[in-house]
């Protein structure tokens, strides 16, 4: 299926139909860690008033992982980890703006193709399919900020938190999604993004931040 083909633009973000949860990702997926490394503990005492099962919601032929998130849980995460957040929650999902205003350098979000980001590249954690904003194999989803020029914001991103997915997503390593885990990798991520870098696979719906970037209009 011709994932850019069937992507909608909602908000910001390009979302693609649930289907495609399984389509087939660029060749640099072979990269893609996650399930390899240990997913560190929530270093605040939050363990005991999250769910350990998946919750699973019935519609007609279709099922459905219904992810209860704790906004305020996701609001301080992404503030002990240094960005200021403004929420935004629907049944589906959770937008979240985020700015590094402490950041005197952009978001380590780098060309995953281009050579000269091998050092952030051989140890990325995170890649983003350019083509929709989806964090692969994650429920997670990101999207450039602009300012009023339409001047893309070196120190911002929006992300989309999925509350529903289809019943057979899976994280790497065919690990089931609960809360829980859901908080442990987004404080990965987020930490990725200050740290060690997240990487960007085609384009062109979101724009690297950090690395060699093109010239101004070279995308167009």
């Amino acid at each position: 299926m011709n994932l850019a083909a069937n992507a909608k633009e909602v908000g910001g973000f390009v979302e693609a139909p649930l289907p495609d949860v399984k389509h087939e990702y660029f060749s640099c997926r072979q990269k893609i860690s996650l399930a390899s490394r240990e997913v560190p503990d929530i270093p605040w005492p939050v363990s005991a008033i999250l769910k350990q099962q998946m919750q699973v919601l019935q519609a007609g032929r279709h099922r459905l992982i219904l992810l209860e998130i704790d906004a305020a849980i996701v609001t301080s995460l992404a503030q002990q980890i240094g960005f200021e957040t403004r929420l935004r929650e629907s049944p589906a999902s959770i937008m979240l703006d985020l700015t590094a205003e402490q950041r005197e350098t952009p978001l380590l979000l780098f060309d995953a193709s281009d050579p000269a980001n091998l050092g952030w590249f051989s140890r990325c954690q995170f890649y983003v399919d350019g083509r929709t904003g989806g964090v692969m194999q994650t429920p997670l989803s990101v999207a450039n900020k602009r300012d009023r020029a339409g001047h893309t914001l070196p120190n911002s991103l929006q992300l989309r938190i999925a509350k529903e997915l289809p019943d057979s997503f899976r994280l790497p390593g065919k690990q089931p999604i609960t809360e829980q885990v859901l908080y442990a990798m987004l404080k990965n991520f987020l930490q990725a993004l200050l740290r060690t870098g997240v990487g960007v696979c085609g384009g062109p719906i979101v724009q690297p931040l950090a690395g060699r970037l093109e010239t101004p209009g070279a995308r167009n």
